[in-house]
């Protein structure tokens, strides 16, 4: 059974950090000023805007010592990453979830943050959120419905999610956990302790920046490692930036994707609104869902 955090309040604090790659503190000022908006107070980490000379936010001990505090604080209702790139696989393995696991709270971000999502479903069976991160918020996207689908989400409203009819849709009703993320990450954790079991799941995906033969040949690690074989039903999302090599591969992401799905039974959904584009609604993971699939409608619940 998955746990759902305590939803927010007004007067509930967010922290914010960035347990993976560098953001300017700039960059996250709008995110810090509607959170305010919405009734928020926001404690804003060190790591954000820091003094790093490399990729990262800060060391391996500064990044994982400011998501460990804003983990243990009861002061801190939600946690919010500035951004993601890489860097938590780094650290997730030390970390010390015993006063989260008692007290959890709404861990929210998408990117590399699937580690996080993908381990604390495993291991500790609570939900977190899939969704747009700090930067996502500037220029006016702070009024857009993906940014207010994560004010839905965090305040505990009802939500229900529909996208346009793809042709290569296969119909169906799918019930079940929701689990999934950036597909490059899921591949990534097999074999790990942050690992996800997709059987009876809803699986989503998407991705950035990937050429079209890696996500194949992600896709088929999906498959061999027993990933697809028994999904209650499949949301594929954006992949965006996606490159090509000098000699074309010959089919499209969504193509190579369908070939491989064509011997599953079970709901697909293609062209779903999350990715690292702007277009990426608030996911609860580890919630139970309904995905509907009709030749008219697309639909996602949350229960």
């Amino acid at each position: 059974m998955i746990k759902i955090p305590p939803y927010l309040k007004k007067g509930d604090t967010i922290g914010i950090t960035c347990p993976a790659g560098y953001m300017a503190k700039q960059k996250a000022q709008t995110c810090i000023d509607t959170l305010q908006q919405w009734g928020f107070n926001v404690m804003v980490g060190h790591t954000v805007g820091s003094n790093s000379a490399n990729y990262f936010s800060g060391t391996d001990e500064e990044r994982l010592n400011e998501l460990q505090a804003m983990l243990d604080s009861e002061y801190i209702n939600a946690i919010l990453c500035g951004r993601g790139g890489y860097g938590v696989s780094r650290i997730v393995d030390k970390i010390d979830f015993t006063k989260f696991k008692k007290q959890p709270k709404w861990i929210i971000g998408y990117s590399d943050i699937t580690v996080l999502h993908s381990h604390i479903h495993s291991r500790l069976k609570i939900a977190s959120l899939h969704s747009p991160m700090a930067a996502a918020f500037n220029d006016g996207e702070q009024y857009d419905e993906y940014i207010q689908s994560l004010r839905k989400a965090i305040t505990g409203k009802k939500i229900t999610y529909k996208c346009p009819v793809h042709p290569v849709n296969k119909k169906g009703i799918a019930a079940g956990e929701l689990v999934g993320g950036n597909l490059s990450l899921l591949v990534n954790l097999i074999g790990t302790p942050s690992d996800i079991n997709t059987n009876n799941k809803i699986l989503f995906i998407e991705d950035t920046g990937e050429y079209t033969y890696g996500i194949d040949r992600m896709m088929y690690q999906l498959k061999r490692s027993g990933k697809l074989a028994k999904l209650a039903g499949l949301i594929v999302g954006g992949f965006t930036d996606t490159k090509d090599t000098e000699r074309p591969f010959g089919m499209t992401v969504y193509e190579a994707m369908n070939a491989i799905l064509q011997e599953y039974n079970y709901p697909v959904c293609f062209n779903f609104p999350v990715s690292h584009a702007g277009e990426n609604y608030a996911l609860k993971v580890g919630a139970e869902h309904t995905l509907k699939i009709t030749s008219k409608s697309v639909k996602l619940s949350v229960h």
